[in-house]
């Protein structure tokens, strides 16, 4: 079933046409991806899915329930997790507290980082560092990592609200190419082995086609093409638009 589907969605801005009526499925448990140069509605998309942005027209549905007019924390507790191309974590906090502090909302239990809140949820917060690799850094402060690291904190701290569906804008921003295909094989994995669908966007066509299973190519806030990997590749209106353009 798809977990996901936008249908006909138009958003505008003082008359620029940054989301032009598009449709979009994404089918559960897939890893999919969003391709396109700068500007072509992407991130907008993103903003409009989680609620950050409300579209002009159209309607956006999640497991079925029309989520158009949610507001993002909101669509968060449907179960969309979301990542931004600049990372968003609490600096001040060590890896441990600001993984915690996500988890702790995700339970009910508010952000009291006191002695006797930080012994709850302790294994929950550790299996999460485990999973974006950072348990040996637990301690450290999340303004002191490294830019990778931060990345993956704040990757954790979105697997802490338990999504269904991780939209992750650019995870590997700002990295090097070596650092963005093991940030991408480590984002990959997690979502297959938490039965997670995964839908992201990145500037680097060989990751895309390596870990995507469906990719969807927008231009200029139209989608010019959906399908598997290689029919993407050998789409020549892509070739000519997009790939063609040294991406």
């Amino acid at each position: 079933m798809n977990i996901l589907r936008v249908e006909k969605v138009v958003k505008t801005f003082d008359g620029f046409m940054a989301v032009d009526r598009v449709d979009l499925s994404v089918e559960e448990g897939r890893l999919c991806s969003i391709i396109g140069p700068n500007g072509a509605g992407k991130s907008t998309l993103f903003n409009l899915i989680a609620g950050e942005l409300a579209p002009d027209s159209g309607r956006i549905y999640f497991k079925s329930e029309d989520i158009t007019r949610a507001l993002p924390h909101e669509v968060c507790q449907k179960g969309i997790g979301r990542s931004f191309q600049r990372t968003r974590i609490f600096p001040r906090l060590t890896v441990f507290e600001n993984v915690h502090a996500a988890v702790m909302v995700h339970q009910g239990k508010g952000l009291n980082l006191l002695a006797r809140a930080r012994n709850m949820a302790r294994e929950e917060t550790f299996s999460f560092l485990e999973n974006v690799g950072l348990a040996p850094k637990a301690e450290a402060l999340g303004g002191e990592l490294a830019h990778g690291d931060q990345k993956q904190l704040e990757l954790g701290i979105v697997l802490a609200g338990e999504p269904q569906l991780l939209l992750l804008d650019e995870p590997s921003a700002g990295m090097s190419p070596a650092e963005t295909g093991r940030a991408m094989e480590l984002i990959a994995n997690i979502a297959r082995q938490r039965a997670l669908t995964l839908l992201f966007t990145e500037h680097d066509m060989e990751v895309v086609f390596a870990i995507s299973e469906r990719v969807t190519v927008m231009h200029q806030g139209h989608v010019i093409a959906q399908g598997t990997p290689q029919e993407v590749r050998a789409n020549e209106e892509v070739q000519k638009i997009y790939l063609g353009e040294g991406a």
